[in-house]
């Protein structure tokens, strides 16, 4: 245990956030669970051991500022504001999701909290965010954009059109790389050609900071800083978070492709044991740090329960939300 606090250490502030982490981190697992009991179809991509990027980053954001996210989103979503009990039954596939039922994991987003959605497709939220602060601007909105995606995102087309774009224009956009070392199943570095992201970034004339990103202390601070920036109209700014992604790529990947050794010492990292051991040097007792894992575990436990009793959307939910533009052909004619 570190035997040094940090300088003018707000242990409530931490104490939230070592809250929050948990909440993160039992939705995550009762929805694992959902997947092996085959209440949840389709992909799971967990966020375990990368929660504090989450919340470093969202404490930052107001309800009316914008998020974007990745296929592993329910970490941004749940620290944005979403309901807990909404985000379960939309990965269940139930009535009372957050879309209904029909988006599921990969998709799930919250236009009443600002998470404009999560993203199957490898940085295509990032040329999203830049849409939508582009937007922000041209309506003269206070708002800012936050986009989280990982590091195998740096080496698609997007990330270079939506840092582009936004740097051009001076969008009021936060981009957030969660570098957990791996894209998918292969290491990132092995097909990451240069510095990586924050390199990239500055070339382009964006500013970027690296930091610790299992260090929710270090991630709230450097978000607060650039944050700022960007409502002060210093234009788009980009924070590249190191982390480690504790399960493998999905709920059915076991990760075997990393050594013992690598996931033993990527485990050490686990930011809500290093908040914990940073209150409890503050002089919080561990019962009171332990009920903050209880509490949220009963709340996810509860959520689950009622995502599993709620009932399946109505068969003529599948046709809401459509476009229908009639027949192509006679669309083309008219």
């Amino acid at each position: 245990m570190n035997a040094m606090l940090p300088v003018n250490l707000d242990r409530d502030r931490l104490r939230a956030h070592h809250r929050l982490m948990w909440r993160i981190r039992a939705l995550e697992e009762v929805a694992l669970r959902g997947l092996d009991e085959k209440l949840v179809l389709g992909a799971i991509h967990p966020s375990i051991g990368q929660e504090a990027v989450a919340v470093g980053v969202v404490a930052h954001l107001a309800r009316e500022d914008l998020l974007l996210s990745t296929h592993r989103g329910h970490g941004h979503t749940l620290a944005k504001g979403a309901s807990s009990g909404a985000m379960l039954r939309e990965l269940l596939g139930r009535d009372g999701g957050t879309c209904g039922g029909k988006g599921g994991s990969m998709h799930i987003a919250d236009f009443g909290v600002g998470m404009l959605g999560a993203n199957g497709v490898v940085a295509a939220n990032i040329v999203i965010a830049a849409g939508a602060a582009h937007a922000v601007k041209l309506r003269g909105e206070n708002r800012v954009v936050a986009c989280f995606f990982g590091d195998g995102a740096i080496n698609r087309g997007p990330f270079l059109e939506g840092l582009n774009w936004a740097a051009v224009f001076g969008l009021p956009v936060l981009f957030v790389c969660e570098d957990n070392r791996y894209a998918a199943t292969t290491r990132t570095d092995t097909m990451t050609a240069g510095p990586g992201a924050s390199a990239r970034a500055r070339s382009l004339g964006v500013p970027a900071e690296e930091v610790d990103g299992n260090d929710v202390l270090a991630v709230d601070e450097v978000a607060a800083r650039l944050v700022g920036e960007i409502r002060a109209g210093g234009g788009p700014r980009l924070l590249h978070a190191h982390t480690w992604r504790v399960t493998g790529h999905t709920g059915a990947d076991p990760g075997a492709y990393r050594s013992e050794d690598e996931t033993r010492r990527g485990a050490a990292l686990c930011p809500i044991r290093r908040a914990r051991e940073t209150l409890a040097i503050a002089g919080l007792i561990l019962a009171e740090l332990d009920g903050d894992e209880a509490e949220a575990r009963r709340e996810m436990e509860a959520a689950y329960a009622e995502a599993q009793a709620a009932p399946f959307p109505p068969f003529a939910a599948a046709f809401s939300d459509v476009q229908d533009i009639g027949a192509p052909q006679h669309a083309a004619a008219a």
